[in-house]
């Protein structure tokens, strides 16, 4: 059996051969930059450079990133469907291109994957009228010894890459490979293009040459670059001839310990399999996003709320197995001490944080969980009576089937489940949820909490110019923190009164004492600058796109909000109130560093 650790090894090793530099993975977690929660791609991080920043590391570069997509959650549970995904890459900017590449790709898929040459089919761009076909790629395909019936030349929908809305930007065509998965033609014109299923992408190499401009038209550009992708979990379920991705090795050991736990039989019963293939896809994931060098932690709002949902998803699959939902950390040894332990060595050493924070959403949605199913069925017993009472009184009557807004804004508010489990809920039940409706529920949530929080503003208890300062304080020592730990680093709670601050943040270690220092003097030193704290109002998406940052939900991108800029040091969005000048606030002093609960801490501090 083809291993992913001999994939990932092949594809490494084959690239830094022909002078390329192994960059590693990056975060799995988007830095703000780039618009989304996530690394939906692996050459999303390396945008900036296929747009002409130069890269540290040279002009080809190679990895194997790691990526993480929700946003076909649902599907998860049949056989191919994965939240997290590995994408094998490698990049030229500016250096060699299509004859390089095609060559290459060719010698991988043939020499070191073993695919047959006469097998391999390839996708062209066919032109238009504003840029040729690539007849150049389709040329160098055949030089190598793909077959001319197997060049199929498709439209700008199927191999042309560009970034939509922008004018000015790099794009062009793409040369994709296919792979029939057996010799059997459903038809006698069954090809790359058919449906049925016989023929597998099995990467995608795109090739940068042209300049977007003004009115739909393209130039060639002076320095070219290629992209190229390969799935790591596609292109291993192919190698080893399967058409189920849980059972090559990296699931496959999940799979048998769920069997194991369950007394139940993977491929004999297919509600357990549909469970068993959720539990290990989203305890995977949870896993990767815990134990990521950006980690994070499961909360109601943005990346925290997504882990939050496949953790909760996953539990509740576990009761549909008949197994403890604890069972969870069984699977998720398996990922970090025997699948991942290589390709990511920083799960070994947060091994014990990441399984703490799995339990501790454990204990969280279980002790709501039975109330919570129990308030979702009066729903549904409500609903069904409604109906029975109705067409006793009217057979024309049309039954309801439709979960209010309300109801299922008091299972997420009260019992903890999400708007999305809700909906899987009812939809086993051929019912829907009035999303509009929750969502007005939210909104008026938001709007009371809001009314109660504003005596509270920023965590202060009382707002003068002793807590404005020590309020001004705490955006400083979190400017430090973040320099210091990384953005992951975020508020996780303030109190301020005349006397002290107190301020909560994430963080997976007891602060050493040089570092205490550290942020100690780095607070102290914005303090001697006498900068000026300066407030702005704009757009919320507006504040967003300038780095603006805080713990802030906005209700639309158009919401106006305050932003308080300390120079370079942040930018914060904030309701104030602050100091008019970091000379005001004195000398920073912390008095102690403690634990505030798991994977968070608190410091205490006073201003002199």
């Amino acid at each position: 059996m083809f291993t992913s650790k001999e994939l990932r090894e092949k594809w490494i090793k084959f690239y830094e051969a022909r002078g390329h530099v192994n960059i590693g993975a990056v975060s799995l977690i988007g830095d703000g930059t780039t618009g989304v929660m996530f690394n939906v791609a692996g050459m999303q991080p390396l945008m900036p450079y296929l747009l002409g920043k130069k890269h540290p590391m040279g002009t080809r570069l190679c990895n194997v990133q790691g990526c993480v997509r929700t946003v076909d959650i649902d599907s998860v549970g049949d056989a191919t469907h994965f939240t997290f995904f590995e994408m094998m890459g490698n990049w030229s900017l500016g250096d060699y291109f299509k004859k390089e590449k095609t060559k290459w790709s060719f010698e991988l898929l043939t020499e070191v994957f073993g695919f047959d040459k006469d097998k391999i089919c390839s996708t062209v761009f066919e032109g238009n009228e504003s840029v040729p076909k690539d007849s150049e790629t389709a040329e160098l395909l055949k030089s190598l010894g793909i077959k001319e019936e197997n060049i199929f030349y498709l439209d700008k929908s199927n191999n042309w890459w560009e970034l939509e809305g922008t004018v000015g930007t790099p794009c062009g065509p793409d040369n994709e490979w296919f792979y029939p998965r057996h010799d059997n033609k459903c038809c006698d014109t069954c090809d790359v293009n058919c449906d049925c299923g016989r023929y597998v992408e099995i990467g995608n190499d795109v090739y940068m040459q042209y300049k977007k401009l003004e009115g739909g038209k393209y130039t060639e550009l002076d320095n070219k670059n290629v992209d190229t992708g390969f799935g790591l979990d596609r292109l291993l379920l192919f190698l080893n001839g399967l058409t189920d991705g849980y059972k090559t090795d990296l699931f496959i050991d999940t799979i048998k310990y769920l069997e194991k736990v369950s007394g139940k039989d993977y491929d004999a019963d297919a509600d357990a399999q549909k469970a068993m293939r959720i539990v290990a896809d989203h305890t995977r994931t949870s896993v990767m996003l815990i134990g990521d060098k950006n980690g994070i932690l499961p909360s109601n709002t943005g990346a925290g709320y997504i882990l939050r949902r496949l953790l909760r998803r996953a539990i509740r699959y576990c009761k549909n197995l008949g197994i403890e939902a604890t069972e969870m950390l069984g699977v998720a040894k398996i990922f970090i001490e025997k699948i991942y332990d290589q390709a990511y060595p920083l799960l070994v050493e947060k091994e014990d944080y990441i399984l703490d924070e799995i339990t501790k959403e454990i204990k969280k949605f279980e002790a709501t969980l039975v109330a919570g199913m129990k308030e979702f069925d009066k729903c549904i017993i409500g609903i069904e009576r409604k109906n029975a009472f109705m067409a006793s009184k009217d057979p024309s009557y049309v039954p309801e089937t439709v979960i209010s807004g309300k109801q299922a804004f008091r299972l997420y508010d009260t019992f903890g489940f999400p708007l999305e489990l809700t909906k899987e809920l009812a939809s086993e039940k051929n019912l829907t949820v009035d999303e509009e409706g929750f969502n007005l529920a939210f909104k008026e949530h938001q709007e009371k909490s809001k009314a109660q929080a504003a005596a509270a503003k920023g965590g202060l208890t009382e707002q003068n110019e002793i807590t404005a300062r020590y309020h001004t304080a705490t955006h400083i020592m979190l400017a430090g923190l973040r320099k210091m730990f990384g953005t992951k680093t975020e508020q996780k709670g303030s109190n301020i009164t005349e006397e002290r601050l107190r301020f909560d943040f994430n963080c997976d270690h007891k602060m050493t004492e040089e570092e205490l220092k550290t942020l100690e003097d780095f607070v102290n030193d914005v303090i001697a600058k006498n900068i000026e704290v300066v407030k702005t109002e704009m757009p919320y998406s507006q504040a967003i796109a300038q780095g603006a940052y805080g713990v802030f939900n906005a209700e639309s991108d158009d919401q106006i909000v305050s932003i308080y800029t300390i120079g370079d040091v942040d930018k914060q969005i904030c309701g104030g109130p602050h100091a008019k000048n970091t000379g005001e606030l004195g000398k920073f002093v912390i008095k102690k560093e403690e634990s505030s609960s798991g994977g968070v801490r608190r410091i205490k501090a006073v201003l002199r």
